[in-house]
This record gives C-alpha cells, structure tokens and sequence, in this order.
C-alpha cells in the first residue's frame, strides 16, 4: 500500500509541476518571455519524478503499467482542474463536472479492483 500511496503522491506533484511549467505563461510574464529555460529547469525534474512514480505504481502492481497510466491520467486531470479553477478563475461547469467523475472513477477502479 505504501508504494501505491508514494506513485501516486508522485504523479500529482509531477501533475501540479506540469502545469505550472505549461500554463505559468498566462501568471507570470517571466515564464511567457523564457520558454526554454522554463522547460529545462522543470523537465528534468518532472521526467525524474514521473520516472519514479512509474517504478512504484509498477512494484504495488506487480509489474503491471496500466493501472500507473490510469492513475496519472487520473491524476492530472484532477490537478489541472483545482489549480486552473484557483490560478486563472475558471469554473467548473456540467461537462467539466462529468469528466471529472470519469476520471474519479478510472482512478478508483485502478485502485480498488485487484
């Protein structure tokens, strides 16, 4: 159980990083002015991260990657929904609600069903 908590703390930090380094453009004008540089200091750190995240998933699943994929997908759009509603005001609305109800319950299957 703890590798399976550990991946998937990972994926959301990786996740949360991703955005910042893919949508920090539309907060801060620094990120906008140096794509480069942005995409260097962060994607090594991010690919690190998500390496690990897999590596775990991996171990808890006894080898098996499509549960880690589910749970990253999974993952992410549960991030980008919370940081894009408190970093750029965008609500959630019916169609947005749904899908992340389906990506809830992709999780949970992953998680839940051995």
């Amino acid at each position: 159980m703890k590798n399976l908590i550990t991946g998937t703390i990972l994926f959301i930090i990786g996740q949360s990083m991703i955005w910042f380094q893919t949508n920090g453009q539309f907060i801060w004008p620094w990120f906008k002015r140096n794509p480069l540089i942005v995409s260097l200091i962060a994607g090594t750190g991010i690919s690190y991260i998500f390496i690990i995240a897999t590596r775990t998933i991996a171990e808890y699943y006894g080898g098996l990657l499509w549960p880690g994929r589910f749970i990253a997908f999974g993952s992410g759009i549960v991030g980008f929904t919370f940081l894009t509603w408190y970093f750029m005001n965008e609500g959630i609305n019916v169609k947005t609600a749904v899908s992340l109800l389906l990506a809830f319950s992709l999780v949970s299957i992953q998680i839940l069903w051995k």
